[in-house]
């Protein structure tokens, strides 16, 4: 019959093994998703900015991007811009999935990020974090190049 002192050091080693494992699924998963292009368009005054983004999945599985956050601003939400009858409104999304192998674009006149009440001051020229959130992958920090308007 095993000591306690034996069972509760092999009990230990299992539940090292157990992490290590969870986080090198987590690692992978967040290595296969790429994102690229990452720009913030800083508009003057309170007005809302828009991120825009290329979000590859490099992965077998598919993801699904559920939201995203950042500490400059009180409120992000996913968005898309919809034309109708030539008019243009923003609509939106509670989720988006990217399938295995394909890129998901956030650009003008399409999807976009819509960060909201500003929260700390920003000029062109600056970088900002902004976390993307996932139902079925850790969050991803992205760092955005904050731009004018007028260069999108």
């Amino acid at each position: 019959m095993p000591s306690a002192r034996r069972t509760a050091r092999q009990s230990r080693r299992m539940a090292l093994g157990l992490l290590t494992a969870l986080m090198t699924t987590a690692t992978v998963q967040a290595a296969e998703l790429d994102v690229s292009d990452a720009r913030l368009r800083l508009m003057p005054g309170d007005l809302p900015a828009a991120g825009y983004f290329r979000l590859h999945n490099a992965g077998d599985e598919r993801v699904t991007l559920t939201g995203a956050d950042s500490d400059a601003f009180e409120r992000v939400m996913l968005h898309r811009t919809v034309q109708e009858d030539g008019m243009s409104s923003m609509h939106g999304v509670s989720e988006l999935e990217v399938a295995p192998g394909d890129t998901l674009e956030f650009a003008p006149k399409g999807y976009h990020l819509m960060l909201m009440q500003r929260s700390q001051p920003l000029a062109v020229g600056d970088a900002l974090e902004v976390t993307l959130e996932f139902a079925d992958a850790p969050p991803l920090p992205v760092t955005f190049d904050v731009v004018s308007p007028a260069a999108l």
